[in-house]
């Protein structure tokens, strides 16, 4: 029985190398298109414009909610008790509203991101099937544990992506 098992996995491992002969694989790291591309780039410099205001209005609060600590540790053993109590309300309050605009500042800016990669990787779709269907490629993977460099198209996708004209790329 054995003999017959290691048998038939001889013969299905030649014929499967027989089909493989004329098989092209290509791998494409996802990862370095979203860091390196030229869309990734400018979607990267487009967030950062679009949140600059609200990141400088939190670090604005965060400076007024520690100089109001920094206040209350230095000087609060020598304020009445309601001067204290409103100080102290107040850095809740302060600290409150903080938390609150970072939490949305967060899921904002994380939306954002998330709809401007889809695009950077609509477009990386793209360039792969051109590329896939320009040279001949049976299959071609986006996601693989290890990857030979002889089968990495990465470069020629970034270049592709490069090629791709701006004015066409922001719409």
């Amino acid at each position: 029985m054995k003999k017959l098992l290691c048998a038939g996995l001889l013969f299905f491992a030649c014929v499967a190398q027989t089909n493989a002969d004329g098989f092209r694989i290509g791998v494409v790291d996802t990862e370095r298109i979203l860091r390196e591309s030229d869309q990734a780039i400018r979607a990267e410099k487009k967030i950062e414009r679009e949140f600059s205001a609200r990141d400088q209005e939190i670090k604005k609060m965060i400076k007024q909610s520690k100089d109001l600590q920094a206040s209350l540790e230095k000087d609060g053993s020598t304020m009445s008790d309601a001067v204290r109590r409103g100080k102290e309300r107040e850095l809740a309050n302060l600290n409150l509203n903080l938390q609150t605009l970072q939490r949305e500042f967060r899921e904002d800016l994380n939306l954002r991101k998330n709809e401007e990669l889809a695009v950077v990787l609509a477009r990386a779709d793209k360039a792969i099937r051109e590329i896939a269907e320009s040279e001949k490629y049976d299959i071609i993977l986006q996601e693989a544990v290890y990857r030979n460099p002889k089968v990495d198209i990465t470069d020629k996708v970034l270049k592709y992506l490069a090629n791709e004209a701006p004015e066409k790329s922001e719409k």
